[in-house]
């Protein structure tokens, strides 16, 4: 894992070499952004590939529905049905989990690089990258200058959530959430889902500001990736799979 760190903390200080003659003392900050940005350029065939299956189950609704009318009585037959009608349609329950799954090596990394003292030092204006929130309340408080930092991170943050938040309402309004077979507790599921746009905001006040960097990148790419996907040609988005909001 060392030896993994040190070429990670290599690659981040090569990408802040690069960038330093545009950003000087926030290079760092903004290699951390870049980073993010190439992951999520490499896992977009991914995330593509999880809206057409997206797209494949909400037209599928219907054959569903009237499966799981055909076999109310018999979950096993139910779920051999709709395994069948997945498997006819080459259509993957899991697809929209593989994204999530390829990012979370980097964010750990970045946890990691960032929670020790290999990058003591690099900061994002008046806040060290390795600091937490209550790192920033203890010095100056929440107007302080590593304060306003988290500030605008929270600002922004928020903002992508109520947009998220908005179009999952609106997708759970018109396609009701499906999952596979009778659930109990699916309605306050469908209840809770928008609110999670939102848990964002606590991972960004825990974690070190360097993770939470990624954080509010990936986050904000993927409430555009997503708009984008579902707008090339007018298609119908469905609810939002838990393992594509962060």
């Amino acid at each position: 894992m060392s030896d993994i760190l040190s070429a990670f903390g290599f690659l981040v200080e090569r990408l802040a070499d690069l960038l330093q003659p545009l950003f000087a003392t926030t290079a760092t900050a903004a290699a951390i952004v870049l980073f993010t940005l190439l992951v999520r350029l490499a896992v977009h065939p991914l995330s593509r590939a999880s809206a057409r299956g997206q797209k494949a189950r909400t037209r599928l609704a219907p054959e569903l529905a009237a499966l799981r009318k055909k076999h109310a009585k018999n979950p096993e037959k139910l779920r051999q049905a709709v395994t069948e009608l997945h498997a006819r349609e080459k259509v993957s329950p899991f697809a929209g989990i593989l994204p999530s799954l390829l990012q979370a090596p980097a964010f750990l990394l970045m946890y990691h690089l960032f929670a020790g003292d290999r990058m003591a030092g690099h900061t994002l204006l008046a806040a060290p990258l390795g600091d937490h929130w209550a790192d920033a309340l203890a010095h100056g408080g929440p107007f302080g200058p590593a304060g306003r930092v988290y500030l605008v991170l929270f600002v922004l943050v928020a903002a992508v959530a109520t947009y998220t938040y908005r179009r999952t309402k609106t997708q759970l309004a018109a396609q009701p959430l499906d999952l596979g077979q009778p659930t109990p507790g699916a309605g306050a599921i469908a209840r809770v889902m928008p609110l999670l746009s939102f848990a964002t905001l606590i991972t960004v006040a825990v974690v070190p500001l360097a993770a939470a960097l990624y954080v509010v990148t990936s986050t904000t790419w993927t409430a555009v990736e997503r708009t984008l996907l579902f707008r090339e040609r007018g298609e119908k988005e469905g609810p939002v799979p838990l393992a594509t909001r962060a």
